[in-house]
C-alpha cells in the first residue's frame, strides 16, 4: 500500500477587520486552530503542532513553570496564552513569562482574555513547518513591544538565537543549556530534551 506524502501545513493569512472582542471570540469558537494577528490586522491561522513539536513544547513549558513556581517572581504561560501587544498584534509565544508586578497590575477581567501586555520573556520553538524568517520577524516584533529576553530555538539548524533590547542577536550553535540571565534569575533551560 502506497502512503501519500503530505506537505507541512502552511499558515493561512487573511486580512479581516475585527475588533479585539471579535478576534477573541473567533479564537474561542475555533479552539482546534491557533490564531495570531499582526499589528496591521492580518489574521494568521495555524494548525495544531505535530507530536514531536508538542512534546518538546511541553518540556519547555514544564521547565519554565517549575522554575516559576519555586520563586514566585512571575507567571509562566504555554502556547495557548494570548497577548495583546502594545503596538497592536495578538501573539501566542510557545512559552512566555510575565513579572509578578505586571501580572498583579492586571484586573481580573484582563486576566481572562488576551493579556494586554508584552511578556518579559518569550520563547519560540521552530517546528518543521515554520519559516525561520517569519519567526525572526516575530522575535523582532516582541522586542519592539517591550520583551526583555527572547529565545528562538531552531531545531533544524541546532542553534538558538537570543534577542535582547538594544543588542545584536546572539547566535549559539549546539548549546546544551540557556541562562535566564537577569530577567529569569537562576533559570537554566536544559536543551537536551528540546533541541536534540
Amino acid at each position: 500500500m502506497e502512503v501519500a506524502t503530505l506537505e507541512p501545513f502552511t499558515p493561512v493569512r487573511l486580512t479581516l477587520d475585527l475588533t479585539d472582542e471579535q478576534f477573541f471570540q473567533l479564537c474561542q469558537n475555533n479552539r482546534n486552530l491557533r490564531f495570531e494577528r499582526t499589528a496591521t490586522g492580518e489574521v494568521i491561522i495555524m494548525s495544531p503542532t505535530g507530536g514531536e513539536t508538542s512534546n518538546r513544547n511541553i518540556e519547555l513549558s514544564y521547565q519554565l513553570q517549575g522554575w516559576s513556581r519555586q520563586n514566585n517572581l512571575g507567571k509562566a504561560f504555554d502556547s495557548n496564552g494570548g497577548f495583546k501587544l502594545p503596538k497592536g498584534g495578538n501573539r501566542s509565544p510557545d512559552a512566555s513569562w510575565v513579572n509578578i508586578t505586571r501580572w498583579n497590575a492586571l484586573t481580573p477581567e484582563e486576566r481572562e482574555k488576551f493579556l494586554p501586555l508584552c511578556p518579559d520573556f518569550v520563547v519560540e520553538l521552530r517546528s518543521a513547518s515554520d519559516s525561520l524568517k517569519e519567526l525572526q520577524d516575530k522575535m523582532v516584533e516582541y522586542l519592539e513591544n517591550g520583551v526583555r529576553l527572547g529565545w528562538l530555538i531552531d531545531r533544524q539548524n541546532i542553534r538558538v538565537e537570543i534577542y535582547r533590547p538594544g543588542q545584536d542577536v546572539e547566535i549559539i550553535e549546539s548549546p546544551q543549556s540557556l541562562s535566564g540571565e537577569d530577567v529569569l534569575p537562576g533559570f537554566i533551560l536544559d536543551l537536551g530534551p528540546i533541541l536534540y
